[in-house]
């Protein structure tokens, strides 16, 4: 079966448990294998069969669930979740929202849904301000009695003011329950539905029988705290996509083209390849391309992490995004839109924030569960106050107050925010993680095995010694094997010197220590005599030391996997204090080498970037290319590296350790909130400490719980690396 994966830009999941609503839908259809839904970004990932379905289907069935979806979403369509209607991608592709319309809350971008909640909170607070002043809980806590106007009853008035509450800010509740029964899941909307509705319902029941204890406050200031909640939580978790955000704004959105000779200036949406651009001192590069002409210095970091310029000369690659300082570039344009490098890797942090770890899909399974406890606990609780003869209204009091405490929003929220702030971080400092389980993985490492050639050295031999005797260094260096000014000079190795019969006396032996050292060494003879011993090897790259020492810090092993002889091998490992060495591997039996260390019962990620190093990356628990290597290591790759630089790979490291610490944090307190408020809400100790719970602190709890873990995750950003400068 040809499987292949699209993006779908889904508007309306409000809260961090609506994309159940599409998950479920979704998984029940012909042709799905698997779908992951994030409302933090407005996405759901769908894994489909071509042959049973399409994207105009899939898009269908989301649409069945009364949400909006762009039915124009490709495979790999690299959009920002947040953009206002009208903006464009890094494609030049018209943004989701623009393709979603304008029709309600369903269509709107994460920006505009932040506002409607505001909205929506606003006119809930000032109507339940009078409505708490006029009700029977106002005059006991502020000791006044108001009368209503016009000679109506208190419970009218406070009914008539609580109708826009209900019908127009809590509407979403009711609106997001109605979508989640009819995709056969439970969600949190399906709670602050039951509580809200059940509580006004009851209410309306009593005033228009006559009249009586009513709960329009409990209803409406429980609407407000929900409201105001979320709309705290939604701008926290736009906070987490600042990444995103701040990678798309990167693209400048015009270019200067040369036609016929003249300077043009175009949207860069409309560059094609060949296209032909003048870059002057201080702008930007807005497309990856070829210096034709020119010469300068050009600020990468944005893109790839590298803080130093690199120099840029007629041949040199640029990379779109970038920043000419210096001189003016011709550059001739070879990759655009969704091919540039900055589309791929906004394309890969968007792909990771829109998995989901397997600690996510176990926090899915239990937030519905959770749903399912609340509503039969809120019943039960019902059930048994009425029995003990406790009346209806305090019953119905203490059961709202069980559904609204219990609403699993902060484990929804738990997972899926740290892992798009952890993303996020990572990709800032140009280490990208593929998907939320690599984020994961990195958290458990053990062990790095890390290949020498081209990722602990730079990959090109350099002169390391050179040995002379009767002749200055400078002069031996400019010999090559021929008759030279007259003398006969010969470079090789021992065997053509025994060919040639040449003495190297107690420079043999200097030959042989170098040898054992792990350097290659070359022999040079001027007419017949030895002369010099210059010795090569692979250097080791400047921060290859650092970058052991930051694993070791960790507490991870650190292994060099190499297919030089021993000797060499070992030369570099004592260099950079690396604990074992693998050598003389042959590139075939790379993947077999990281089976055999995994064997040995530990987590291993395996850093590389050849070709022959890919089934390396692929058996690793965890695989790591650096970005200098090919496009196969990079493909096979969980993790990768833009700057070539072996020091990412601890920094790697302690960015997953930072975000499943928070990921545990998070779960941990949304875990524990529930089993401590559930009791204290079902009324449990109230008998014995006259502790009550209403409603609205019930919803100002649930909902001030959701706001501390998205806070949490949001402190992930403030974690410190080892390439982080000192102020």
């Amino acid at each position: 079966m040809a499987e292949s994966t699209v993006v779908l830009h889904v508007g309306g999941l409000h809260w961090a448990t609506s994309g159940g609503v599409v998950e479920s839908a979704l998984r029940r259809r012909p042709g799905v294998v698997s779908v992951a839904a994030n409302a933090a970004n407005q996405t759901a990932t769908v894994t489909y069969d071509p042959a049973h379905t399409s994207v105009d289907a899939l898009s269908g069935w989301v649409r069945e669930c009364e949400l909006h979806c762009a039915g124009q979403s490709v495979p790999n369509h690299v959009c920002d979740p947040m953009a206002e209607p009208g903006q464009h991608d890094v494609h030049g592709a018209v943004s989701p929202q623009e393709m979603m319309g304008h029709g309600g809350h369903v269509g709107m971008s994460m920006d505009q849904m932040v506002r409607d909640m505001r909205n929506r909170f606003i006119v809930a607070l000032t109507l339940s301000i009078p409505i708490m002043l006029w009700s029977p809980m106002g005059r006991n806590m502020f000791g006044f009695t108001l009368s209503a106007p016009f000679g109506m009853r208190d419970d009218v008035f406070t009914l008539l003011l609580s109708i826009p509450v209900v019908f127009y800010s809590a509407w979403i509740f009711f609106d997001g329950a109605w979508r989640a029964l009819r995709a056969h899941t439970l969600d949190m909307m399906v709670l602050v539905a039951v509580a809200v509705g059940a509580g006004w319902l009851y209410s309306v029941g009593v005033t228009l029988t006559g009249g009586g204890e009513v709960f329009y406050e409990a209803a409406s200031v429980l609407t407000t705290f929900v409201l105001l909640g979320h709309w705290f939580e939604m701008r926290a978790r736009g906070g987490a996509n600042d990444a995103i955000r701040t990678l798309l704004e990167l693209a400048p959105p015009t270019a200067v083209i040369v036609r016929d000779g003249t300077p043009v200036e175009v949207p860069t949406a409309d560059l094609v390849v060949g296209d032909l651009l003048l870059i002057r001192p201080g702008s930007k590069i807005p497309v990856d391309g070829e210096v034709t002409d020119g010469h300068s210095e050009v600020d990468e970091s944005m893109v790839t992490g590298e803080s130093l310029p690199v120099t840029k000369n007629p041949g040199s690659a640029v990379i779109g995004a970038s920043i000419n300082t210096t001189g003016t570039l011709y550059v001739r344009a070879t990759k655009v839109g969704s091919d540039t490098v900055l589309a791929q890797i906004v394309q890969m942090v968007q792909e990771a924030q829109n998995s989901k770890a397997p600690g996510q899909r176990l926090a899915d399974r239990a937030a519905f569960w959770l749903v399912l406890v609340a509503l039969i606990g809120g019943v039960a609780t019902f059930l048994v106050w009425w029995l003990v003869g406790a009346g209806v209204q305090t019953a119905l009091l203490f059961a709202i107050t069980v559904v609204v405490i219990t609403c699993p929003d902060a484990l929804g929220l738990a997972t899926p925010t740290a892992i798009m702030v952890g993303t996020g971080l990572g990709a800032k400092r140009g280490v990208l993680f593929k998907n939320a389980t690599a984020l994961e993985t990195a958290a458990r490492i053990q062990t790095v095995v890390m290949d020498k050639t081209g990722t602990l050295t730079k990959g090109r031999p350099a002169v390391t010694d050179v040995v002379v005797d009767g002749i200055a260094e400078t002069e031996l260096l400019t010999l090559v094997t021929a008759v030279v000014e007259g003398r006969s000079v010969a470079v090789g190795n021992r065997k053509l010197m025994v060919e040639e019969k040449i003495d190297f006396g107690a420079l043999m032996a200097k030959r042989d220590e170098l040898a054992e050292g792990g350097r290659t060494a070359v022999l040079v003879a001027v007419d017949g005599r030895g002369v010099g011993v210059i010795a090569l090897a692979d250097a080791a790259r400047e921060t290859s030391a650092a970058a052991v020492s930051a694993l070791h810090e960790l507490g991870v092993d650190v292994v060099m996997l190499s297919g030089d002889n021993e000797a060499t091998a070992k030369r570099i490992a004592s260099q950079l204090a690396i604990d074992s060495v693998i050598a003389d591997v042959l590139p075939r039996d790379k993947a077999a080498e990281i089976s055999a260390v995994q064997r040995s019962n530990t987590k291993v990620a395996m850093v590389g970037d050849g070709v022959n190093d890919a089934p390396a990356l692929a058996q690793a628990d965890l695989g790591i290319a650096i970005g200098a290597g090919t496009d196969v290591a990079i493909e096979t790759a969980d993790v990768v590296l833009m700057r070539s630089d072996p020091l990412d790979v601890p920094i790697a490291l302690r960015i997953g350790r930072a975000t499943l610490r928070k990921m545990r944090q998070n779960l941990g307190w949304a875990v524990g909130y529930n089993v401590i408020a559930l009791p204290i809400a079902a009324g449990v100790f109230q008998p014995l400490f006259g502790l009550v719970l209403r409603p609205e602190v019930a919803a100002l709890s649930m909902s001030g719980s959701s706001l501390i873990v998205a806070v949490n995750a949001l402190m992930l950003k403030r974690l410190k690396l080892p390439t982080d400068q000192p102020a």
